[in-house]
C-alpha cells in the first residue's frame, strides 16, 4: 500500500460529545497530515462506513491469562484462589509457546479496535528462576509477537523481587524474580534500545507486596531519568491494604508517593480500595489509574472509586487484564455503569470522558502522547465500528458515540489501521487466523500441562 493513503469516514468522533459527519482524513507513512470534516468523499478515498474512533489502548494486559478463559470462572473463591490457578498455567510456558499465544491474543485484541497494548511483563526466567541465556528472551517474544499482530505495544517490564512482604518468592513465583533490583536494572537498561515507531519499553513495580519499598525507589528513578511510563498495581485487594499498612503504616499509594513513584508518567493499575488521601496524591503528581472492570468484577476484586477520581480530575485508562474478555467497550461502558450499581446514581461519567480513558488518555498512560486522537500529527491510529449491527442499528448520528459506548462490542468492529497500516478489514484480521491461532496456541499449552 502506497504511504500516503485517503479515508472518508461516515461519521468520526474528533473529540468533544458528538460525532462529525463526511470526515476526510489523510495519512502519509504512519501519521495523520490532514482532517477535513463536512466534506465530499475524494475520488481516491477509501470508505469507512460507520463511526470512525481514534485507535483504542488497552492500557493493561497480561497476555499468557487469555488461555485460562473458561477455566477459572466457576466455583467458590476469591482473587488469591485464581491466583493459584494463574501460576500453574504460568509455569508452563516457554519463550516460543508464549509467542504463539500473545501473537493471537494481541490478534484478538485488533479486532477488538485495539491498536496499542500496554504488556504487563513478568513471566521473566524459566520455571525454576534460571534466567535464560538471553535474560529478555520472553520480552523479545512478546515484541515481536505484537508486530505479527499488527498492534503497537508498550512493554512495561516488571520488577518483581519477592513473594509478599518480608517473604521469599515461592517456588513458582522464582521465574517472576530477579532477586535483587540491581538485576532488573540491568535487564531494563539492554531493552533501552528496543524503541521504535512501534514499540515502548516503561518500567512497572508488580506491586508492594513483591518489591520492597528500596526498591521501588530504585525503579521510579530508573523510569523518571528516561521518562517513559512506570506502572503498578495498586490496592487491589482489601488484604494488600492491610499488609502494606501493617508493615509500614502507609497505604499501598503513600508508599509509593513517599519512595517517588508518584508522578505525571504514574498509572497506578486497579486502584479499587483507596482511600481519600489516596486519590488526593494522584491528583496532586498528575497521575493516571487504569481501571480494569471485566476482571475486578470476574475476580470479585470491588468496584473502584472512579466517581472520586472523576471528581479530583485524575485520568482514567482501560485495560482488559486477566483477559475474561477482550472488549474495550465493554470496559468503558463498565465504568459508568458500576458506578451507577454502587452509587445509585447515573451520569456520573460522560460519554465522551469513557470515549478518552479508551483512547487519548489510555495512550498516554503508555507513553504515546501522540496517539489516540484524530488529529494532525498524530498516528494513524482508526478504528470503525458498524452502525448497522443488531446492537447498533437504528441511531442517528447524534446518538451514535452513546449507542457505541453503551451497546456495541468488539464485535462490531469494522476495520482497524494501525500506524497508516490497515490490519482489519470487514471484521478479520489481515494477516492472522485468529480463532484458528488461540485455539491451536491454548490447547498446545493445556497438553503439555498433561
Amino acid at each position: 500500500m502506497p504511504a500516503r493513503s485517503t479515508y472518508h469516514c461516515d461519521l468520526a468522533w474528533l473529540g468533544g460529545d458528538h460525532a462529525v459527519a463526511e470526515v476526510t482524513i489523510e495519512i502519509d507513512d504512519d501519521r495523520i497530515v490532514a482532517v477535513t470534516p463536512g466534506s465530499a468523499a475524494p475520488p481516491e478515498a477509501i470508505r469507512l462506513r460507520g463511526l470512525t474512533l481514534p485507535g483504542l489502548a488497552n492500557a493493561h494486559s497480561h497476555a499468557f491469562h487469555r488461555a485460562l478463559r473458561g477455566r477459572t470462572h466457576g466455583g467458590v473463591g476469591s482473587f488469591w484462589t485464581w491466583r493459584d490457578q494463574m501460576y500453574g498455567l504460568a509455569g508452563r510456558l516457554d519463550p516460543d509457546s508464549y509467542h504463539r499465544l500473545a501473537r493471537a491474543t494481541f490478534a484478538e485484541m485488533a479486532m477488538a479496535g485495539v491498536t496499542c497494548v500496554g504488556e504487563f511483563h513478568y513471566l521473566h526466567h524459566q520455571p525454576d528462576g534460571t534466567p535464560y541465556r538471553d535474560p529478555n528472551v520472553v520480552g523479545q517474544a512478546l515484541v515481536a509477537a505484537a508486530a505479527d499482530a499488527g498492534v503497537r505495544i508498550t512493554l512495561l517490564d516488571t520488577c518483581y523481587l519477592r513473594g509478599g512482604i518480608d517473604q521469599a518468592p515461592e517456588p513458582v513465583q522464582r521465574r517472576f524474580s530477579d532477586v535483587v533490583v540491581d538485576r532488573w536494572v540491568e535487564r531494563a537498561d539492554a531493552m533501552v534500545g528496543w524503541r521504535s515507531p512501534h514499540v515502548r519499553i516503561g518500567a512497572a513495580v508488580h506491586s508492594v507486596r513483591a518489591v520492597d519499598p528500596d526498591s521501588i525507589a530504585e525503579v521510579a528513578g530508573w523510569a523518571s531519568l528516561r521518562g517513559v511510563p512506570l506502572h503498578a498495581h495498586v490496592s487491589e485487594q482489601p488484604a494488600e491494604n492491610h499488609a502494606c499498612v501493617e508493615a509500614y503504616a502507609l497505604t499501598p499509594t503513600e508508599l509509593l508517593s513517599e519512595r517517588g513513584a508518584l508522578d505525571a508518567h504514574f498509572t497506578a493499575v486497579h486502584a479499587t480500595h483507596l482511600t481519600e488521601h489516596d486519590v488526593r496524591l494522584l491528583q496532586t503528581h498528575r497521575s493516571s489509574v487504569c481501571m480494569c472492570p471485566t476482571t475486578e468484577r470476574d475476580l470479585a476484586d470491588g468496584i473502584g472509586p472512579t466517581a472520586a477520581l472523576a471528581d479530583a480530575e485524575v485520568p482514567l485508562a482501560l485495560g482488559t487484564d486477566s483477559h475474561a474478555v477482550i472488549d474495550l467497550f465493554e470496559e468503558a461502558r463498565a465504568i459508568e455503569l458500576d458506578e451507577r450499581l454502587a452509587s445509585l446514581v447515573r451520569g456520573t461519567h460522560t460519554v465522551d470522558s469513557l470515549l478518552a480513558a479508551a483512547t487519548a488518555d489510555g495512550h498516554r498512560s503508555l507513553g504515546w502522547a501522540d496517539a489516540g486522537r484524530i488529529t494532525v500529527g498524530h498516528v494513524a491510529d482508526l478504528v470503525t465500528v458498524r452502525l448497522d449491527s443488531v446492537r447498533t442499528a437504528g441511531t442517528s448520528p447524534a446518538h451514535a458515540l452513546a449507542t457505541v459506548v453503551f451497546a456495541a462490542t468488539a464485535a462490531d468492529v469494522d476495520h482497524v489501521i494501525v500506524g497508516g497500516r490497515p490490519v482489519v478489514r470487514d471484521g478479520a484480521h489481515l494477516y492472522v487466523d485468529v480463532a484458528a491461532e488461540l485455539a491451536a496456541a491454548i490447547t498446545a499449552v493445556w497438553r503439555e500441562a498433561t
